[in-house]
């Protein structure tokens, strides 16, 4: 009898662990899949703006319009649009970049744009002047931008 008990909660535990096991490495599967970009400092200087080489001056550094996210990882409306970032990602991949700035981690920027409350959304189009959006918006609000503003459609 304890033979079978010790043999019992040994296959569920076996099922436990590798189910904890495929969980994971699913996870790892779905962070490789990620098509919005982490922008830290450095980053930012190099693909969108070098405020400190021209501090007066907008001048964009990259090939395609971008949308920058300031978020927090514990920002409610924040984690509500970041899927719907990762779907447009998808959906516009080749056409534009989707950056994130952790504003935590990244308090310069934040500061730099004048970041009050987030979500708030940066909408940079090729050759014309970047605009602001804060709060959470849903999905086809964002494509009507990135339609109108970002691609010209």
């Amino acid at each position: 009898m304890i033979r079978r008990t010790m043999l019992l909660a040994a296959s569920i535990f076996s099922l436990l662990f590798a189910g904890c096991e495929t969980k994971a490495m699913n996870n790892n599967k779905n962070e490789n899949k990620m098509k919005t970009i982490e922008l830290t400092k450095a980053d930012f200087l190099k693909k969108v703006v070098d405020y400190e080489k021209n501090p007066n001056e907008w001048q964009y550094l990259g090939d395609k319009p971008a949308i920058i996210d300031f978020y927090a990882s514990w920002c409610g409306p924040c984690k509500m649009v970041a899927p719907i970032l990762e779907e447009l990602a998808e959906e516009y991949d080749g056409q534009i970049y989707i950056y994130k700035v952790n504003t935590e981690n990244e308090q310069e920027l934040a500061a730099l744009f004048g970041i009050r409350s987030i979500p708030s959304i940066l909408f940079i189009p090729m050759n014309d002047k970047p605009q602001m959006a804060t709060g959470a918006m849903p999905k086809h609000a964002f494509k009507e931008a990135i339609n109108r503003v970002l691609l010209k459609k």
